[in-house]
């Protein structure tokens, strides 16, 4: 697996993604065919605030969402218990279907994975899902794990940092980062705050994988840089908190603005110590928070001719699914074929609250 360690290999070695797979849930509705769960959810509500979250459903930019349950499950009062009991039971499925997706798609066999990062923030298992990976798919007994809960939607990013960093050490290793999150597991039946509607209309669930390698032989995207951008004083933005009835939403509706003025600290540092302006970027590879942050940060690039439209497209398709979301439009990206030399920033923000960045060099 690896290589004769020299001062060149390391001058040299760069850390490459090799490719991405996305797995989803068996259960999907359009946006249309949920508004009768609704009717029978929001029953013995006012007329006024019904109309008002059908309103927000279908104006949040999301035709479809894929889910692990039944909608008549979801929107059915079953225990904390019973629904985490599914969100593990899935989990494991999606996952071990997007990992050998991905080996199959890079033309790797399970035992060359030296690292692997599972990442989710929708659910609670221990042992965690890369445990369950290693017995499914034999990966080899001395592989390095580490599973990632708490960093929310910004956690496939923050994965990719983690692994990056890793094979940066190490010459010659390979590793992978899996996201599977169920928002729809953590929707709260006896819950009709903004935080827990806005939720239940963006989010949806889904599975991404991600290769990454500093073999010297795998091809792929090479990662330049990364950093994680750190917000004081906004731990109130974004995350669950756990009650009797399973994770409950906190989503503050200052999210957008708050990202918005922290706007050019995130972006133009980062971009100045790699020797780039925002003109410089060929792909923005944007987590779809919602339609809000998505308008937020469409307004904040466009004005430079930039365009996320694959951000949009994923949104659409598919809706929020927390960390997994961005690597779909990575995928997106990189299936396009984007030309040699041409350069990409990842960009995802998640509880803390922060932003985790990647530049890419296709």
């Amino acid at each position: 697996m690896g290589f004769p360690l020299s001062m060149d290999n390391f001058k040299n070695m760069s850390v490459k993604i090799k490719t991405v797979s996305k797995q989803l849930p068996k259960y999907s509705r359009t946006t249309e065919e949920i508004i009768p769960f609704l009717d029978a959810w929001l029953d013995g509500q006012d007329s006024r605030f019904i109309r008002k979250v059908k309103k927000i459903f279908e104006g949040a930019a999301v035709d479809k969402r894929y889910s692990i349950m039944d909608p008549i499950e979801v929107f059915t009062n079953i225990s904390f218990e019973e629904r985490n009991d599914i969100y593990v039971r899935e989990v494991i499925e999606l996952g071990t279907k997007v990992l050998e997706k991905a080996l199959i798609k890079a033309n790797w066999r399970p035992e060359d994975l030296d690292y692997i990062i599972t990442v989710s923030c929708t659910g609670i298992m221990i042992p965690s899902l890369d445990a369950y990976l290693i017995n499914k798919l034999k990966l080899r007994q001395d592989i390095v794990r580490l599973p990632v809960t708490e960093m929310g939607c910004a956690a496939g990013i923050s994965g990719i940092i983690y692994a990056k960093n890793f094979l940066k050490a190490n010459p010659g290793k390979r590793a992978a980062v899996i996201a599977v999150e169920s928002p729809t597991a953590t929707f709260q039946l006896d819950d009709f705050s903004m935080a827990n509607i806005v939720s239940a209309a963006i989010f949806g669930d889904g599975a991404a994988c991600v290769l990454l390698s500093s073999h010297i032989d795998d091809e792929g995207p090479e990662i330049l840089d990364e950093e994680m951008y750190h917000f004081y004083d906004a731990e109130h933005l974004m995350g669950f908190k756990l009650t009797n009835s399973g994770l409950q939403m906190i989503l503050d509706i200052e999210v957008p603005e708050t990202i918005a003025s922290h706007f050019p600290d995130i972006i133009h540092p980062f971009l100045v110590k790699n020797n780039l302006k925002i003109e410089d970027l060929d792909h923005l590879v944007f987590h779809p928070g919602g339609k809000k942050i998505v308008q937020t940060v469409e307004g904040l690039f466009s004005d430079l001719g930039k365009n996320i439209d694959d951000t949009k497209e994923v949104l659409r398709l598919y809706g929020n699914m927390s960390s997994a979301t961005v690597l779909y439009v990575l995928e997106r990206i990189m299936d396009s074929k984007p030309k040699k030399g041409a350069k990409g920033l990842m960009l995802s923000f998640g509880p803390g609250f922060s932003a985790q960045k990647v530049l890419l060099q296709f």
